[in-house]
């Protein structure tokens, strides 16, 4: 029985109410008062075919709305609202299937939502690799073009342009290492080693190699004031690496005789630490996606000066791997403050 389907069923169910309404009908025959042959044949042939009528009427009815329901609701992925009140869906097998599909629809919506997004920024993140890879490969190869029509045989041609063509490998190297430092920061393939070191002398040794850089555009980096050491736990060259992004995205978006200035905060057993600059700012809408891979809040200057578009998307992981969090706040035409923390080791 468990096999037939349920017109099977109704079909057998009224064979057996003709048979009991013809067995009653004997009797009546054959102990009550004689009945025509008509009525023994006609009546229970009637009752059968009604009881299959409205059985019938009544099963569909009652599974058709509720198949309806299912049907609306994987067609709308979870999002039609069940009419318990009105279907009595919770009373019975169907109703229980209808809710769990309802479940399940919205699971799979959720999932097709986040694969749409991953594709999406997919997508946009081969776009902007392909972008920033273009520009420096089309450098270097206008440029060999040029020696190889005859500015090879120029002495004054041919150092500059081999300098040039120097410059553009040294960024797609730059580009692809940091690619690859995110890669492997993203799968937890770097691994952290953890020692106790003094922050302020890591940024005084930070801030001595950006003096180079740092006169041609007349930007003063200093500490705010003369700290004691401050002792932290930390991978002490990836934290160097923090610092190095920051510093160096300060002075790109920094403004001629501007400062960059980096403060120390204690809070409870965590070291705050600020790098703030009063250079161009970010706008608010751009600050949630600033530290995505390859975002740029002005691209045209940030390319102009070299930058592969991953160190703060670098930072970001960096600190993250240390159980902490980064943070920016901005204001447009007054600069920028990025914040992190790192856990005190006294």
């Amino acid at each position: 029985m468990k096999n037939n389907n349920p017109l099977q069923v109704l079909v057998l169910g009224s064979f057996i109410q003709l048979f009991i309404v013809f067995i009653v009908l004997l009797f009546l025959n054959h102990y009550v008062f004689p009945l025509p042959v008509f009525y023994l044949a006609g009546i229970p042939l009637i009752v059968g075919i009604a009881y299959f009528i409205v059985s019938f009427s009544l099963l569909k009815g009652y599974i058709h709305d509720r198949i309806q329901i299912i049907h609306r609701i994987i067609q709308h992925g979870g999002r039609v609202e069940i009419d318990h009140a009105q279907t009595d869906l919770r009373k019975d097998d169907i109703g229980k299937a209808a809710t769990q599909t309802a479940n399940w629809a919205k699971e799979r919506n959720e999932e097709i939502n986040h694969l749409k997004e991953q594709a999406a920024f997919r997508r946009e993140f081969l776009g902007n690799l392909a972008h920033e890879l273009k520009t420096p490969v089309f450098s270097v190869q206008g440029y060999i073009l040029t020696l190889l029509e005859g500015g090879l045989e120029d002495e004054t041609v041919n150092r500059k342009f081999l300098e040039r063509a120097s410059f553009a490998t040294e960024r797609m190297t730059a580009i692809l290492e940091d690619l690859d430092q995110i890669m492997k920061l993203e799968v937890n393939q770097v691994t952290m080693k953890m020692e106790r070191f003094d922050l302020v002398q890591l940024v005084k040794e930070i801030i001595a190699s950006f003096e180079e850089k740092v006169s041609t555009k007349s930007i003063h980096i200093k500490i705010e004031e003369n700290y004691d050491p401050i002792f932290v736990k930390g991978d002490r060259p990836k934290i160097g690496q923090v610092f190095t992004n920051l510093i160096a995205n300060s002075i790109n978006y920094g403004r001629q005789e501007g400062i960059t200035l980096i403060r120390f905060y204690e809070m409870g057993n965590s070291i705050m630490t600020e790098v703030s600059d009063d250079g161009l700012g970010i706008e608010e809408k751009d600050l949630p996606r600033l530290f995505e891979r390859f975002y740029r809040v002005e691209q045209s200057r940030s390319r102009n000066e070299g930058g592969s578009g991953l160190g703060l998307a670098i930072c970001k992981h960096i600190i993250e791997s240390h159980d902490e969090q980064i943070a920016v706040k901005s204001t447009p035409k007054v600069g920028s403050t990025f914040s992190f923390s790192l856990q005190r080791k006294n």
